[in-house]
């Protein structure tokens, strides 16, 4: 059961204070929100199962001005949050109630588009979408997009190492940033990674991607861009068991077929999302994949074949091909839209994320429905099937405490699931707050020592997104503990090193 964020409570209206006045000395009048109306929009992220309102919020316009308020922040020994646009799916935003939110919503410009190195420079709040908008003038796109696409930014798709439907083929952030700039918690500034194809010393870029703002106030990415593809072409293939669809699933990778991407819903999510986006979906079906061959036209067209014939032997009972480029996007908006079209079906929905290897995708799914029994929760799966990066939706009303109870407790099962089946609690959401207590069941000791040494480097007194992403070695311990006995531990305020 969930229990109340330690550290929540009413505001120190001293501190906010004396913060507010050691702010407005190297902001600019305005970026700073200090009242209770205010800062209660930045209150939390997408996951909206856990709220604190930040004692202030700043919003910098440049660099400079990020750099000077994580300068004074670490004077003051605040805490400070780096946000982008919101739409993380695991409280990696949640503020502090004793802290600074840094909001890099101002940082929105793309600085450069270099056609002939196929790269773009950009600053951390440019939304994801609006870099393949730009780029395609240049016949270029980027490759990583998640379904929030249209709203979350590069910063954050940093932070949380984000993939998206084309993942499989043309991999998550962390295979098309080249270098990021930024900032760490005493305001020094970092650079890792280069336009080079390779960068001499430790791989800094590794580490800061995905790292959940715990390392690094990113300032500054250059990404890969590629050329958009001449042609694409997308599959929706039918099936009347789960099981058969996942099977199928695995088919298609042992072919050697590696499609731009590869996804399954169940009859749950298509009948929960064809009222709402009117894809074509075949609603009598348990499942449907939808599978996408780009490239040329000789290409594109020998691989659709390849993957029908894979398709109809793995026991498909109807395959539909877009016959159109509006048709492809159809069948993708329909994909694309299943979290809003949840809101449709139900007060509440709890996205999970967990990844799992392919050969277990029937074995999980059936023991998801055998979880809908068991907590009385509805849950559609979503999911990018060829690379097993699973997006359950548990269906819940917030305003019913024992709904939200059983909710919680229905993601802390399949997280668990996905570690038993030798798999990962995250995929591309991030750890955040959402999934702290399971690292302490994925990773030993030793692991999380290593994890919290690294983020000594960084930031040696905690105080950057502190609480996020990496537990304490006593929080494992008391976590253990509850764990055995069916508790619920809060959630931490700072890191006890």
């Amino acid at each position: 059961m969930r229990t109340p964020l330690e550290g929540t409570g009413s505001i120190d209206h001293e501190l906010r204070a004396r913060t507010k006045a050691a702010l407005a000395r190297v902001l600019p009048s305005g970026s700073i929100l200090g009242t209770d109306e205010e800062t209660l929009p930045y209150e939390c992220d997408a996951l909206t199962l856990y709220r604190q309102p930040p004692m202030l919020v700043v919003l910098p316009a440049t660099e400079s001005e990020v750099a000077a308020v994580l300068r004074v922040c670490s004077s003051l020994g605040v805490p400070v949050v780096p946000r982008g646009a919101g739409t993380g799916l695991s409280g990696g935003s949640l503020p502090h109630a004793g802290g600074v939110l840094l909001s890099l919503a101002k940082l929105n410009r793309i600085l450069a588009i270099d056609s002939l190195a196929r790269t773009a420079r950009l600053q951390p709040g440019v939304r994801n979408a609006a870099i393949s908008e730009a780029a395609a003038r240049h016949g270029l796109f980027y490759a990583p997009d998640p379904s929030s696409q249209v709203a979350c930014t590069i910063g954050g798709n940093v932070a949380e190492n984000s993939g998206g439907i084309h993942c499989l083929k043309y991999g998550l952030t962390i295979h098309n940033v080249l270098a990021v700039r930024g900032f760490t918690m005493s305001g020094e500034a970092i650079e890792a990674g280069s336009a080079a194809l390779d960068t001499p010393g430790l791989d800094l870029l590794s580490l800061v991607i995905g790292s959940e703002g715990t390392l690094v106030v990113v300032t500054e990415v250059l990404v890969r861009l590629l050329p958009r593809p001449a042609l694409a072409r997308c599959l929706m293939a039918s099936f009347d068991r789960v099981e058969t669809a996942a099977e199928a699933v695995a088919a298609i990778i042992a072919a050697g077929i590696v499609p731009a991407a590869l996804e399954m819903m169940d009859q749950a999510a298509t009948r929960m999302v064809e009222p709402f986006v009117g894809a074509g979906y075949d609603l009598d079906a348990a499942a449907i994949l939808l599978c996408e061959a780009d490239g040329s036209e000789a290409e594109v067209t020998e691989e659709v074949e390849r993957i029908e014939a894979v398709l109809r032997a793995a026991g498909a009972g109807r395959i539909q091909v877009a016959a159109s480029e509006a048709e492809r996007l159809r069948f993708w908006a329909g994909r694309k839209n299943a979290f809003p079209a949840a809101g449709r079906v139900s007060p509440d929905y709890y996205c999970m994320d967990g990844t799992i290897p392919r050969r277990q995708l029937a074995r999980v799914l059936h023991a998801i429905r055998g979880m809908e029994s068991t907590y009385g929760l509805r849950c559609p799966n979503v999911f990018h099937a060829g690379d097993g990066n699973l997006h359950p939706l548990i269906l819940f009303d917030a305003n019913d405490p024992d709904s939200v109870r059983r909710a919680d407790e229905f993601g802390i099962a399949i997280l668990e699931l996905c570690i038993e089946v030798g798999g990962t609690v995250t995929g591309e959401h991030g750890v955040g707050i959402e999934k702290i207590n399971q690292l302490c069941s994925q990773f030993d000791a030793p692991s999380r020592e290593a994890f919290l040494a690294v983020r000594r480097a960084f930031d040696p007194d905690g105080r950057l997104n502190p609480g996020k992403a990496i537990p304490t070695l006593q929080r494992c311990a008391e976590y253990g503990r509850a764990h055995v006995h069916g508790g619920r531990l809060p959630f931490p305020d700072l890191p006890r090193y």
